[in-house]
């Protein structure tokens, strides 16, 4: 055996590596902790009400209806598989951008489907993501400018059949 680097060295330290990045990826939790509160019990359910006051406290959330620009389907024949994209219009610079983009499921176990945060060099604030609804409900895209401002569009999907075990 060498004192070098081995192929086997390689391919395990980039195996650990990819284990710690999925590992950070999926930390919902964390957003629970920043938020100083209690995510619900595992099988428990979240009213979008609380889900919305742990994130935002009492800052009132405008109608961003000439700034957002939300597109899901009308109707979603599989709630596992529901498209949906968010795009708000913002100069996106240093003073003035958007800083969060929430997808929330208001019917959803858990109504917080998505978190991005997105920076000024990104240059356009879009996301677009698949989403599981369990069942017909309103989907609000809410935008967070970067002087605290929350912008909020909703729209109804109905869906034919669940995604979440329906």
């Amino acid at each position: 055996m060498t004192d070098g680097i081995t192929r086997r060295m390689v391919l395990r330290g980039a195996g650990a590596a990819g284990v710690v990045g999925a590992l950070a990826t999926r930390a919902p939790t964390s957003a629970w902790a920043q938020a100083g509160a209690q995510a619900p019990a595992l099988g428990g359910q979240e009213s979008v009400q609380s889900a919305l006051k742990r994130l935002f406290g009492a800052r009132p959330l405008k109608d961003g209806a000439g700034v957002i620009k939300l597109e899901a389907p009308p109707i979603a024949e599989n709630g596992a598989l529901v498209q949906v994209s968010v795009e708000a219009a913002s100069p996106m610079t240093a003073a003035n951008h958007v800083k969060t983009i929430y997808l929330v499921a208001d019917k959803n176990r858990i109504p917080v489907v998505t978190r991005a945060t997105l920076t000024p060099e990104m240059g356009q604030a879009f996301v677009g993501e698949t989403i599981r609804l369990g069942e017909t409900t309103d989907v609000r895209a809410i935008v967070e400018q970067s002087d605290g401002t929350l912008l909020q569009v909703r729209r109804e999907v109905k869906v034919t059949v669940g995604g979440c075990g329906g």
